[in-house]
């Protein structure tokens, strides 16, 4: 990662959203009818809320260690992220690819582990990043119970 931090941002929110981009490719390759076939949870939201959810998780996280980079250049700190973005795209592969609904659930448990691990790092360095992070913690919750309701429900 260059020390340029507007080419550092630039970078994170690239390497970000090709993980997303992954991701997105998967499931809309993959998604029907499987997806359409499955039995869902009543608190299932509809399809159009996971594009804007995702793009502003997506922003956040980046900002969140874009900041810390900047300020600390800390590579170990990116190692976790880039290899948290790993999972979070192994996500969309397990789930909508293989259709490995339990694989995912274990995936976002780890997914998870990854999101507590940075915000606790955050909280003592940046505030602000500690902060960008909530959201995606509480997202990512909230799809753990999506996911666990969707693997008792199939």
């Amino acid at each position: 990662m260059t020390k340029n931090k507007y080419l550092s941002l630039f970078f994170i929110l690239l390497i970000t959203f090709i993980a997303s981009a992954v991701g997105g490719l998967i499931t809309s390759s993959f998604k029907e009818p499987w997806y359409s076939e499955i039995i869902l949870p009543s608190y299932n939201p509809p399809s159009w809320v996971f594009g804007p959810v995702w793009t502003t998780l997506y922003i956040f996280m980046s900002i969140a260690i874009w900041k810390i980079w900047i300020n600390y250049y800390d590579k170990k700190i990116m190692v976790i992220y880039f290899v948290h973005l790993f999972f979070n795209a192994m996500w969309s592969v397990l789930f909508f690819g293989f259709h490995f609904i339990g694989v995912a659930l274990i995936d976002l448990i780890i997914i998870l582990f990854f999101i507590i691990a940075l915000i606790k790092i955050y909280y003592k360095k940046d505030i602000i990043s500690f902060y960008l992070m909530i959201p995606y913690l509480l997202w990512s919750s909230y799809a753990l119970v999506l996911n666990t309701s969707i693997f008792f429900l199939n």
